[in-house]
């Protein structure tokens, strides 16, 4: 075994879920995903295809009337360019992880310098180790004070000493998570332009980007590099079936390319996984064509819990806390409570509460813990902080 493969650290959610197995008690808000079932409509577009005996391999970079779709709505979102144009960008992938995987796999050698801003979820600095890349983290700020305390903000200069022309790969996941931190277009054309300077390769995590409350853009979506870049610059852009349509068990997502990579990358995917799965993909078909009966009222949703649990959550004693902008996370710091892995096991076990620590996403966000504010039903967030104070209490 690869001595990279055996320091690989496990899961400290999943740490934390297994402290609650076998309790149906505990509130769970641990892992990244709505308790909602997906649309029903999108489940039978899958049983249709199973159905019709659809349980054949597919073409390497999706189904073209995939592909197609996923044009019409990258166009829609960003609409720059003609939507024939980025059919030849757009590859099909099995889930988000396996997008960002193939980026890495695509990009990087061993010995190769990628850099990663943090907090993040830790496949995004794991993935490049793996690649053998030597890895250097550059954390966002916490403001510490004022109204928007707790807030996490980009250090620009820090970033940009960062990136240098040894600098093979950046990668970048906003909205972000845990912290719903979210850079804006000035900024991402300002990492542009210095990566087009470095010869740096830009791999940004966008799975977020219709979660998004801000309501400061033509669309009601995030800010995207896809609005500053050139289709030939050195960009990849990860995105998922899983957030915005309510599919994370579908394990479907997609990349943007550059056209010059896609042909490239098909050959990777054959490599990996062959395919993604046609009945996957059918449901797919169809959640983006019927989009408009799931993304609206899911954001809106979702912006109703984050207004239901931020200043619930802000009330608590101890706890520090800036509202999101986007993503589906609250990321608290919780005064006294520095070994949030311990605070997060203790919580599952006398508060029947579940959270991740924020320890998972990097050593900077110690003492903070993230809140997966994607309840079905947004009393369940008020009881979750209900347990939390009575806790609390119980600890002085």
């Amino acid at each position: 075994m690869r001595a990279v493969v055996e320091g690989l650290e496990e899961s400290r959610i999943r740490e934390v879920a297994n402290e609650g197995l076998g309790r149906s008690d505990v509130l769970k808000f641990w892992f990244g995903e709505s308790d909602e079932v997906t649309p029903a409509f999108i489940r039978e577009a899958a049983i249709a295809s199973l159905h019709a005996g659809e349980t054949f391999y597919a073409h390497n970079l999706g189904l073209p009337e995939l592909r197609q779709e996923i044009g019409v709505y990258t166009h829609t979102l960003h609409p720059q360019h003609t939507t024939d144009h980025w059919f030849d960008r757009i590859a099909v992938t099995s889930g988000g992880v396996n997008g960002l995987m193939l980026a890495s796999q695509a990009l990087v050698n061993a010995g190769d310098e990628v850099v990663v801003v943090t907090p993040a979820w830790p496949n995004l600095v794991a993935q490049p180790q793996i690649m053998g890349a030597k890895v250097t983290t550059v954390p966002l700020q916490v403001v510490p004070q004022g109204g928007n305390a707790g807030a996490w903000v980009l250090d620009m200069a820090a970033l940009l000493t960062a990136i240098t022309p040894a600098t093979r790969l950046l990668i970048v996941n906003a909205p972000n998570n845990p912290t719903g931190w979210t850079l804006t277009r000035n900024e991402q054309a300002t990492i542009l332009d210095h990566c087009r300077r470095t010869g740096t390769w830009i791999l940004a995590d966008e799975v977020y980007e219709r979660l998004y409350y801000a309501g400061d853009t033509p669309h009601g979506a995030a800010p995207s590099f896809l609005d500053v870049a050139e289709p030939e610059d050195r960009l990849i852009v990860a995105h998922s079936f899983s957030k915005s349509f309510l599919m994370t068990g579908w394990r479907l997502g997609w990349l943007v390319l550059p056209p010059s990579l896609t042909h490239a990358v098909g050959k990777l995917i054959e490599f990996n996984t062959s395919c993604a799965p046609v009945f996957a993909q059918r449901a797919a078909l169809v959640a983006l064509q019927r989009g408009a009966d799931v993304t609206p009222a899911l954001v809106a949703h979702l912006q109703a819990c984050r207004d239901t649990l931020v200043p619930l959550l802000k009330a608590v004693p101890g706890v520090t806390l800036a509202e999101p902008k986007g993503g589906m996370y609250a990321f608290f710091h919780l005064a006294g409570h520095d070994d949030c892995l311990d605070t997060a096991k203790r919580l599952v076990r006398e508060a029947g509460l579940g959270l991740a620590p924020g320890s998972a996403f990097g050593p900077e966000a110690a003492g903070w813990m993230r809140w997966c504010f994607a309840s079905r039903d947004p009393q369940r967030l008020v009881q979750g902080v209900d347990r939390l104070r009575a806790w609390l209490l119980a600890q002085r």
